[in-house]
């Protein structure tokens, strides 16, 4: 006698769809927002809106919950913009986006396929585009969503979204450098970096460094105007001089799937440092030193 199976109900069918979604959806909202805590309040806002709706009602159900959390995200952006003052050139808000701080042991290919191996110096640049734009791009460029399924989100024409994606890719391609894809010699250069800040060789942090290297160092509110953009590989090198103490307790991981270094000191995050190698010398390096950012971040793993 055969078995008797029983359909999957409602409720279960829909919390599967959303699971089998969510990295999707969270890849979604952390390139959008450039935080992790609010890329998964927006991808749980989905999930209530979810719970609310018929399973019969939707007839694309992946983008239907890719729509959700784009409006969400795009609320967020204008009431973020609304709120902050930018300054008179984007690129020197000091600003670093939330890192996605894992373990350095994963396989170089296995890294490639993180869904949140974008780089901090990318979405840095993202930072400066308008809320509509980034939308455009994110959804368009990353996630290959139809201008036709963009438009109605930002109020536009399927034609002007696309001229609003073309704007950020241009703004992208023209400031985001194309980082190196050799994982190996990435973490090459990073082991030199640290080394040579723990033993304070100004020159060979120099050879390290792309002559128009940029520093964006983000320690939060706590010491008004410590924050600083830095230009220039030898203004680098000897603010990177200064840090030569904390070095020691620096160690690699990896930051948004690509090596960088965490500072742990006495169980506390000090540091999470981001770089940006192409053509073999570090081009760009974010840091966020905000104490109560990183106080979220799980760096447990270090010390497993």
């Amino acid at each position: 006698m055969e078995p008797v199976t029983t359909p999957q109900s409602e409720p279960d069918f829909l919390a599967g769809q959303f699971e089998a979604n969510r990295d999707r959806l969270r890849g979604v909202a952390y390139r959008m927002l450039g935080s992790a805590s609010e890329a998964e309040d927006a991808v749980q806002e989905a999930w209530l809106r979810l719970g609310r709706q018929e399973a019969g009602s939707i007839d694309n159900l992946p983008g239907w919950l890719t729509t959700v959390v784009a409006r969400v995200c795009l609320d967020q952006l204008r009431s973020r913009t609304s709120r902050r003052e930018a300054p008179l050139d984007p690129l020197d808000d000091t600003h670093v986006p939330d890192p996605i701080v894992r373990r350095d042991d994963a396989d170089p290919e296995q890294q490639a396929l993180l869904a949140d191996s974008v780089g901090l110096a990318l979405l840095v640049v993202l930072e400066t585009l308008g809320p509509a734009e980034r939308l455009a791009f994110v959804l368009h460029d990353m996630f290959a969503v139809p201008f036709e399924e963009i438009a109605p989100l930002v109020d536009r024409t399927p034609a002007a979204t696309r001229q609003l994606a073309s704007r950020a890719r241009r703004r992208v391609q023209g400031t985001a450098p194309a980082p190196d894809t050799n994982a190996v010699r990435r973490r090459e250069i990073v082991g030199a970096f640290l080394a040579a800040s723990r033993g304070g060789d100004f020159d060979g942090l120099l050879a390290l460094l792309d002559p128009e290297c940029v520093l964006r160092a983000d320690v939060g509110t706590a010491v008004p105007g410590a924050s600083r953009v830095i230009r220039g590989a030898r203004e680098v090198v000897s603010n990177a001089l200064m840090f030569s103490r904390a070095a020691q307790f620096a160690r690699i991981a990896l930051v948004n799937g690509a090596p960088g270094l965490v500072t742990v000191i006495n169980g506390r995050t000090m540091s999470v440092m981001d770089f940006t190698v192409v053509d073999g010398r570090i081009v760009e390096l974010n840091i966020l030193a905000d104490g109560e950012r990183l106080a979220g971040l799980d760096v447990s793993f270090l010390d497993e």
